[in-house]
């Protein structure tokens, strides 16, 4: 049984720094992608207040499709280069959106989302899959959250990439 508790302030380095701990420590020697995001999307839900959603998209083609996630049921395909996820993965670059509803094409997936940060997460240079967060709260996530998660980002990235493990 895993127990995670971090006693720093979210946002901060040092929050950041125990997830990625956290993060490794239980996907370091898990092979299975689907597993790892899996435990990654509870670990990140557990731990982050204030979220109304956290987990993955995965990139097939030109689409993203839902990957393991926890919260309220959500969209299973976004185009990409649609809404804040599809601009993440079309970019290769991480999304910072203190109110969704002032995106351009913003997709509700959860009328309750008011903000939102998506990471890419990125393998051989290509985008493979994105971590979505969603809050209910305006200006939830900071430029540390987003500099904390495109860290985590390339911590997992070969933890759920299929076929391909290093460690």
């Amino acid at each position: 049984m895993f127990d995670y508790t971090i006693d720093h302030p979210a946002g901060s380095a040092e929050f950041h720094a125990e997830l990625r701990g956290a993060a490794d420590a239980l996907t370091a020697e898990e092979a299975d992608p689907v597993a790892n995001m899996a435990n990654l999307a509870a670990l990140i839900w557990q731990l982050m207040p204030d979220l109304n959603w956290a987990g993955f998209y995965r990139v097939q083609g030109d689409t993203l499709v839902l990957g393991p996630f926890c919260g309220r049921p959500a969209c299973i395909r976004i185009p990409v280069g649609r809404g804040v996820c599809g601009a993440a993965a079309a970019s290769g670059t991480s999304q910072l959106v203190e109110d969704v509803h002032a995106f351009p094409g913003h997709i509700a997936c959860d009328a309750a989302s008011r903000s939102e940060l998506v990471v890419p997460v990125l393998a051989d240079g290509q985008v493979i899959a994105v971590i979505d967060l969603d809050s209910p709260l305006p200006a939830r996530f900071t430029d540390g959250d987003r500099d904390g998660f495109e860290a985590l980002a390339e911590l997992i990235a070969p933890r759920i990439q299929e076929g391909i493990r290093e460690g």
